[in-house]
Formats: C-alpha cells, sequence, structure tokens
C-alpha cells in the first residue's frame, strides 16, 4: 500500500493531544466518569493523556467486556484510533480498521489546501491516491459541500475495505490498484485536484517512529524509500497527464524535504507553490499543471520555490 502521511518520531503524544478533545466531543452520551482503575492501567502503560483516553474508552465500549479487551489492546501499545474504530479528521467521524494507516492532523492542512484549488462551479473531479482510510477525500467534498466526483485509491486491500466505508455515504468510488494504474482511463486529463499524501520518511528513520505507528501501521504506509521522496517522484512522473489543464496535484512532507520535493515536481513540468502551517506542524505542497485555472491565470504561479512561515502562499 501507498499512502498518507506517516507520524514525526515525536508525534504519538502529539497526536493524542491534538486529537482527544476532538473526539471526547463527538463520542456518544455515556456515563460521565470511567472507574478510576481504567485510567490508572493506561497510566502506567504510559498513556500521556490517560484520563481523556479512559473517557473515551468508556464512552465507545458497548459494555464491561468490550471495555476490557478494549483496554488490553490499548495497553498492549496498539493505537488509539484502531482501538476506538474510528478518528476525528477535519470535523468528521472517520472509520479506522486495524492495520491500516491512522489520518493525522496534520494532514487537514492539506484537505484546506485542496479545497482553495477546486473549480468554483460545476462537479471537479477530485482523486485521492494512497487513500488510506479515505479520510482526506471525504473531508475534501465536505469542504466543497459535497460538490464533486470523486475517487480515491490504494493498493491495500485492507485500506480499500476501510476506505469504501468511508465513502459509501459520500458517493465516492473506491479503486485497488497501485496508484494511478487503478484509476479508470476516463479520468485521464480531467483531474481538478489530485490528492495524493505519499509515505515521506526516509527507510533509515523508520525505526525512530513512535512504536504505536512502527508496529501496528503497515510498513509502505510509512516508508518513503531512502530519501522519502520515492513514491512522489512516481506520481510526479505521471500527473501532468491525469490532471484537467490548470489541475493540481497536491502532497505533504516534512519541512527539509520541501525543498527537494518542490525541485521534482517542477522538473516534471508543475507549477509549485508551498505552503506551511506551524500551528499544524504541516508543510504542504501545490503543483499545477500549466494552464489556466479556477480563479489562476496562466503563469501566475512560480515552481520550485519554498517559502516558510505562517500558512502563506508563494
Amino acid at each position: 500500500m501507498h499512502h498518507t502521511t506517516p507520524p514525526s518520531p515525536s508525534s504519538s503524544s502529539t497526536q493524542a493531544s491534538s486529537q482527544l478533545s476532538q473526539l471526547s466531543r463527538q463520542s456518544p452520551q455515556s456515563p460521565p466518569c470511567p472507574p478510576a482503575d481504567l485510567v490508572g492501567r493506561l497510566r502506567a502503560a504510559g498513556c500521556v493523556f490517560a484520563e481523556d483516553e479512559a473517557q473515551l474508552l468508556w464512552e465507545t465500549a458497548s459494555g464491561p467486556d468490550e471495555l476490557r479487551a478494549m483496554t488490553a489492546r490499548r495497553v498492549a501499545g496498539h493505537p488509539l484510533e484502531h482501538v476506538l474504530g474510528w478518528a476525528e479528521f477535519a470535523g468528521l467521524r472517520i472509520a479506522v480498521d486495524p492495520g491500516v494507516f491512522v489520518p493525522r492532523r496534520r494532514t487537514e492542512s492539506l484537505v484546506r489546501c485542496a479545497a482553495a484549488c477546486a473549480p468554483g462551479a460545476g462537479t471537479p473531479v477530485l482523486v485521492d491516491l494512497c487513500c488510506g482510510t479515505g479520510a482526506v477525500g471525504v473531508a475534501l467534498l465536505a469542504a466543497l459541500g459535497g460538490r464533486g466526483e470523486l475517487h480515491a485509491a490504494d493498493l491495500d486491500p485492507a485500506a480499500v475495505r476501510c476506505a469504501r466505508r468511508n465513502l459509501a455515504q459520500a458517493g465516492g468510488h473506491v479503486h485497488e490498484g497501485d496508484l494511478f494504474a487503478a484509476l479508470p482511463g476516463s479520468l485521464r486529463g480531467r483531474i481538478d485536484v489530485l490528492t495524493a499524501n505519499v509515505p515521506y520518511v526516509p527507510t533509515a528513520d523508520i525505526p525512530l517512529l513512535p512504536p504505536e505507528a512502527r508496529d501496528h501501521e503497515p510498513r509502505p504506509a510509512l516508508d518513503g524509500g531512502p530519501d522519502g521522496l520515492s513514491l512522489l517522484r512516481r506520481v510526479a512522473t505521471d500527473a501532468a497527464a491525469w490532471l484537467a489543464p490548470g489541475g493540481a496535484l497536491l502532497t505533504e512532507t516534512s519541512s527539509h524535504q520541501a525543498q527537494p520535493a518542490a525541485d521534482l515536481l517542477s522538473a516534471a513540468g508543475l507549477e509549485v507553490t508551498v505552503t506551511t502551517d506551524p500551528d499544524l506542524n504541516a508543510t504542504t505542497l501545490t503543483a499545477h499543471r500549466p494552464g489556466p485555472g479556477p480563479g489562476r491565470p496562466p503563469g501566475s504561479v512560480k515552481g520550485g520555490g519554498v517559502e516558510e512561515g505562517a500558512p502563506t502562499r508563494r
């Protein structure tokens, strides 16, 4: 499977911190206080936000037996989202199956950038490659008020099954296969917004990832090759042929990879913009196929540059 944003080595507690309050707000109503021994077990297992996690487990479990089973999995180190069966992403509840990559909060920045690239009228064609749970595509379609023809693709059958559950209500289509080879040929040259949140952790850095990611998420969803850009190179090679004139490819990377990533996208004939969001610790690359696009006259974007700081567009 080729998939979305791997966490940084320090992201385990950061991920929990940024999502737990959101998760709690969306959980069903239930008795307000989990048992004190549940909090103690989670804290002893190293869960930094033990009280919040206990509340989520308490609210989600259907009864004492399920609560014990869920707690045992969490104490054993399984990602909280795998234990709960869902994650909060861009204000939506996204189903997350065991063994499928957990959507990261930082990727909400990519969704916002993608929504800004969509045509303001009509039914834009939206494609989410390396879709994992399908969270990016679902959130993008929601940001556009449901306006769009949505396709998603992943190589991993488990991710495809999970994405089909998440895209079902949105009327999206999920395809199984390797990058563009998974897509219907009728989409070639018609895609208005293409999100491809490919893995970008260099192979040598995989052992540095938190155990939750390293041990419980699929390796192909994390490993971006020797320099972390192997999958992006493959996407860049074929992107222009699949994008509509003025259409945009969006991907996420780390701040230190932004310049080489922008360079390889520029070398593929795309016009590159870099957006940084320090609040989410996110770096998003937007690469347009040359040609007039929505609200974008020809030549309005320069390629290859990297601009750091509060969400800015170059």
